[in-house]
């Protein structure tokens, strides 16, 4: 009963996602059934083999010993801060960050990261038929931010036509930052985590060529590699990420203190009018039918709804701290659907964020085309998270 709900749920999504698009009939049917057949078949391997399984565990290791590197550097500098059993969210989730953000860079100035994103990116271009740059795209958002996935090309976003800009605002919706994976590993299971990260990339493809379908000439279909000239010496940019990472630190925490507060301030203001009232509780209303169709039921649902209106209307960051406490009485269907919803940057800020990248990349004039369409990007980040968990909710019951 609720295994067909689960798939009635990912017809559900996709058909309302369908009637949005502004050019029905301009949508290309097979890229769309080699991503949904391509996600099936990661899903399968990732969660219901013992190589995907071993696979998601090594990755999970070498995280792991990421933060724990980090963790090196935090002691030194707050050593009875660390030496607490129990660590602030500050320092245990977001300070690790300023490391692996420094390691990811250390992985592009020798080309790895590039040439991994370029090659994988090209694997998916062929599979799907979708543009290579698109495809490039996608690959960026495992292991960047949505900001800085846009930055890495801003010279072709320079030249693209608006309708094509607004693709990769879309898709941006769904990015997730390989320098805050460590963060999401200290509060929700790793293997959904992991799980949902290649989901998301694909899902992002295939909704952004449904709710803005496009044809590329071949001569615009390139991808952006940066040359020798724009790259700094290897110890200007280390320091540099280090500083990249610590103000991705600072943002972070004024984003979950700013967003909580607002949202306590909501909760007080909605409390006089309506004895009781929350903005989770709207949320959880509205959200409702789609955690039904997660293949949940009851008290679960309701939880998981409210789950989803704490991300959109906060961040997950958020969410996931609320997860947390609650996750070792959950079942396991419940624990993966809701974990996975949750890995992404898709809530009402994002859009603020990806507006401001290209605004400040392009200009004004350009980035209009997003504030003309936050609708789309607020439907594509729902529904990308939304089928990612009905994906993996597939396979584990």
């Amino acid at each position: 009963m609720f295994f067909l709900l689960n798939i009635l749920g990912i017809l559900i999504v996709f058909g309302l996602v369908f009637l949005g698009s502004p050019s029905k009939r301009k949508v290309k049917w097979r890229p769309i059934i080699s991503l949904i057949i391509v996600e099936l078949l990661i899903t399968w391997f990732m969660l219901g083999t013992k190589i995907g399984i071993w696979v998601i565990d090594k990755i999970a290791s070498f995280f792991t010993f990421l933060i724990s590197s980090a963790n090196e550097g935090i002691s030194f500098a707050f050593p009875s801060v660390m030496a607490n059993p129990t660590v602030d969210f500050f320092f245990s989730a977001l300070m690790p960050i300023i490391f692996i953000i420094t390691f990811f860079d250390i992985l592009s100035y020798f080309g790895i990261l590039t040439w991994i994103i370029d090659k994988v990116g090209w694997v998916i271009s062929k599979v799907s038929g979708l543009p290579k740059l698109e495809s490039f795209f996608s690959l960026q958002m495992m292991f960047l931010g949505n900001t800085e996935a846009l930055a890495v090309i801003r010279q072709q976003l320079s030249v693209l036509k608006e309708k094509r800009l607004l693709t990769f605002g879309i898709m941006s919706m769904s990015s997730i930052s390989g320098s805050i994976i460590g963060a999401y590993l200290s509060m929700v299971p790793g293997e959904y985590v992991f799980a949902a990260i290649p989901l998301n990339c694909l899902n992002a493809l295939l909704l952004s060529s449904v709710l803005n379908p496009i044809d590329v000439a071949k001569e615009e279909d390139v991808v952006y590699v940066p040359s020798k000239k724009e790259r700094k010496d290897f110890f200007s940019t280390i320091s540099n990420s280090m500083l990249v990472g610590m103000r991705m630190v600072i943002v972070i925490l004024a984003m979950i203190v700013g967003y909580v507060a607002l949202t306590a301030c909501a909760n007080g203001i909605l409390g006089f009018i309506v004895h009781g009232l929350t903005v989770q509780k709207i949320f959880s209303f509205i959200f409702s039918p789609f955690a039904y169709l997660l293949g949940l039921s009851g008290h679960d649902a309701m939880y998981v709804a409210q789950l989803m209106g704490i991300k959109l209307s906060t961040n997950e960051f958020v969410a996931m701290m609320d997860l947390k406490k609650h996750i070792h009485s959950l079942p396991p269907h419940t624990v993966a659907v809701a974990t996975t919803f949750l890995t992404s940057f898709a809530n009402f800020s994002t859009v603020g964020m990806i507006y401001g990248a290209i605004s400040s990349i392009m200009g004004e004039e350009k980035s209009s085309i997003i504030g003309k369409n936050v609708w789309r990007l607020l439907v594509s980040g729902v529904a990308v998270s939304l089928l990612s968990a009905m994906f993996v909710g597939l396979f584990v019951w």
